[in-house]
């Protein structure tokens, strides 16, 4: 999620080297690791950082209940391997840059609350570590503890979370036991896994009031070097949770004339059996869209997802929480929908790339 004015504002900054300085000061060019089929998920191994790797997020999401008033929330942490020379010995090189973002989806704002963070990798405030999950950037956290569970700290000047998200089903192998197809290049693929339906506890503190907090969240974890197609300009992607303890996965990528170039996603049941999704198996129908009175961009945010599996035909019908979820993360990022939304039996959230600008990986 990380595209050309990002990369733009990470050049402008110092924090990424264009090619052309990588090259005059004699370095060769970056190869980055292959994503390709076959490789097993080891846990808590693949829980951790993948550096060689071009791009990885960690991306938590989740509705939260504050004395009866629903809220969405998510937190997101980012690692960019850039071109600096790996053979370049000094501490300041920008060989890996970490950056964050996190919001509040509350419908009594009716807007977002929002902060984010970048820092290049080191000195011990910027980290993402490999061998198992532990994510630093300043005073934010995203780390897994030895019993598992996973621990979150983020937030800006209005909000802050501090949350204990804690596993209650196994890990969900997105794809092909976690080789994830992103188009039809053999290449257009990541490494992608689940952790649906985790236990949330914590704090959340707002205007230096401090609540306590319940709820139920969605992590999912994905590292790759080539993503998309040539022809994608963004994509739609949901994960809900669902009440009888099953997890739906569907996403769409798209064209500029918002045709799919590829889909796919998942649905496990609650007891365990697993559907894979192919391009086939997946439609998503628009029946409202919203406009952003800031950028303008007309989102799709009411949505019936109708997937295939061996179960028959299933149609979810999505609602947002409210409609102004807009993201706006840049400098750092683009612009795009991410909010938490709703069907019978179901929450989860929804985001929707690319229709303020093409998003480029």
């Amino acid at each position: 999620m990380i595209g050309r004015r990002a990369l733009a504002a990470l050049i402008g900054a110092g924090l990424v080297l264009p090619s052309s300085r990588v090259f005059a000061q004699g370095g060769e060019p970056v190869v980055y690791a292959p994503v390709t089929p076959g490789r097993r998920l080891i846990f808590p191994a693949d829980h951790g950082a993948h550096p060689a790797f071009r791009t990885e997020w960690w991306y938590v999401t989740g509705w939260l209940e504050d004395r009866g008033q629903a809220l969405g929330f998510q937190i997101t942490f980012f690692r960019v391997r850039t071109e600096a020379d790996p053979r370049n010995p000094s501490a300041f090189s920008p060989r890996q840059i970490i950056f964050a973002h996190a919001a509040i989806s509350d419908p009594a704002l009716g807007r977002l609350s929002h902060a984010q963070r970048i820092a290049r990798e080191g000195f011990g405030l910027a980290q993402a570590k490999v061998g198992d999950m532990d994510l630093i950037l300043d005073d934010w956290r995203l780390r897994r503890d030895r019993s598992g569970v996973l621990q979150a700290r983020a937030g800006g000047e209005t909000f802050t979370l501090a949350l204990a998200l804690a596993p209650t089903q196994p890990v969900l192998r997105q794809g092909q036991a976690g080789f994830s197809r992103k188009g039809p290049g053999p290449d257009q693929a990541s490494y992608y896994y689940s952790l649906p339906h985790l236990k949330v506890s914590g704090v959340l503190t707002r205007d230096g009031v401090r609540r306590e907090v319940t709820g139920e969240a969605w992590l999912d974890q994905e590292w790759s070097s080539t993503l998309l197609d040539a022809r994608a300009v963004g994509w739609d992607w949901v994960a809900l949770n669902l009440e009888d303890g099953g997890a739906l996965t569907a996403f769409e990528v798209r064209d500029a004339a918002g045709k799919a170039v590829w889909a796919g996603g998942s649905l496990r049941t609650a007891t365990g059996d697993l559907s894979i999704f192919g391009p086939q198996d997946v439609r998503f129908t628009t029946r409202r869209r919203w406009s952003s009175p800031r950028t303008g961009a007309r989102y799709p945010i009411a949505r019936d997802v109708e997937v295939r599996s061996t179960g028959g035909t299933r149609v979810w019908r999505l609602e947002p929480l409210f409609d102004d979820q807009e993201l706006d993360s840049r400098p750092i990022g683009p612009v795009y929908w991410e909010g938490a939304v709703r069907a019978p039996g179901a929450r989860g959230y929804l985001e929707l790339t690319g229709y303020d600008a093409p998003l480029a990986l």
